[in-house]
């Protein structure tokens, strides 16, 4: 049912790579592509005026990039997930759009169902954390201060914060934690408000750097 689809923007500023990428996604029954925007600032605009679920946004765009455009949507508390869709494999490219709040990163020349795929667990509550980038990580700093802030954290919550670094979604979180779905939302909110920390990506962050991930 269309009430049920992933509704998706797509932020890139060459046209060529929308199309392919909206060719490819208007195929799939549970994705629908509600807008296209050639910057960040357009797609930061859409964004607050379509409500999409998931943005597949690029990071290297004239006027406003995409690590912009994330600090902006951060700021204006928009719920939509990001998907960052880069041909930039630098980890200083993809480790500040992390930092500025987007759900995960796929590449440009991703396989097509690998990007579908992507797009429903981003959109499933699953941070998309990468191996590659787990180096670079842990040798820069992070919001949310020192190893000495997660001392504030009670046992249940870094529990969660250790399957948040996993990629689990809260649905994921309670069936393994057997707890509902409410109280691990107010255990994330309790871990991001003790760390100081904007999102769940910045969690998960945060846990892969202080060895807290499984």
């Amino acid at each position: 049912m269309a009430d049920t689809r992933i509704r998706v923007l797509l932020v890139d500023d060459h046209q060529v790579v929308r199309r392919g990428l909206r060719t490819f996604l208007e195929i799939q029954d549970d994705i629908e592509v509600v807008g296209e925007a050639g910057d960040g600032a357009e797609g930061v605009a859409l964004t607050e005026e379509l409500r999409p679920d998931v943005v597949l946004m690029d990071v290297k765009m004239p006027g406003m990039d995409g690590i912009d455009a994330l600090r902006k949507l951060r700021e204006l508390a928009n719920p939509a997930k990001v998907l960052i869709v880069t041909s930039f494999t630098e980890q200083r490219t993809v480790v500040p759009a992390l930092r500025a709040g987007a759900s995960g990163y796929v590449y440009k020349d991703v396989d097509p169902d690998a990007l579908a795929g992507a797009i429903r667990s981003v959109h499933a509550g699953h941070v998309l954390l990468q191996q590659e980038i787990a180096g670079a990580l842990l040798s820069n700093d992070e919001p949310g201060g020192g190893t000495g802030r997660g001392n504030s954290l009670t046992e249940r919550e870094r529990e969660v914060l250790g399957l948040i670094a996993d990629g689990r979604s809260n649905r994921e979180i309670a069936r393994a934690l057997v707890l509902s779905e409410k109280t691990v939302k107010t255990h994330v909110s309790n871990i991001l408000m003790k760390l100081d920390l904007a999102d769940r990506t910045q969690a998960a962050l945060w846990a892969v750097r202080h060895g807290m991930a499984g």
